[in-house]
């Protein structure tokens, strides 16, 4: 099927592909079903897509990439509910607010999106967790955490 996207124009998707949120995400309810794109050759980014509206798209990033120590605890009703085997059976992406000039972008350590690509489920969970930012510096930890 072909969608039209926010930020590469039209592509063809797979029904495969397609990733429901059955709750949607946090000031997105209605949106539920989404793909996840790459957003530029080289880079970590993705791009969140909603295959609905063309305009609702988010970019991703695994915050493990730049936050070497993040961590959370995955609740068993949650493993439950994204149908995931085990607690490791999970992709985990962060929303990223791409600033001018980049350097100036922040990720939302406080509410990652989690997606089990086997049974095509996801589900934006907020953490309680006072040590992460909802608008985290992105590049803060790069430049000393970053592999070569």
């Amino acid at each position: 099927m072909e969608i039209k996207t926010k930020y590469t124009g039209i592509q063809t998707i797979e029904q495969e592909e397609i990733i429901t949120f059955p709750n949607g995400i946090p000031g997105f309810l209605e949106e539920r079903q989404f793909v996840v794109l790459p957003f530029a050759e080289g880079t970590p980014f993705h791009i969140l897509q909603s295959i609905k509206t063309s305009n609702t798209a988010f970019i991703i990033v695994s915050p493990f990439l730049f936050f070497k120590d993040y961590e959370f605890e995955i609740s068993d009703a949650l493993v439950e509910q994204l149908c995931f085997q085990s607690k490791n059976d999970i992709n985990v992406y962060s929303i990223v607010s791409v600033k001018e000039p980049f350097e100036m972008s922040t990720v939302n350590l406080c509410a990652p999106v989690l997606i089990n690509p086997k049974q095509q489920l996801g589900k934006q969970v907020v953490l309680n967790n006072g040590n992460y930012k909802v608008r985290q510096p992105l590049l803060q930890t790069q430049l000393n955490g970053q592999e070569g």
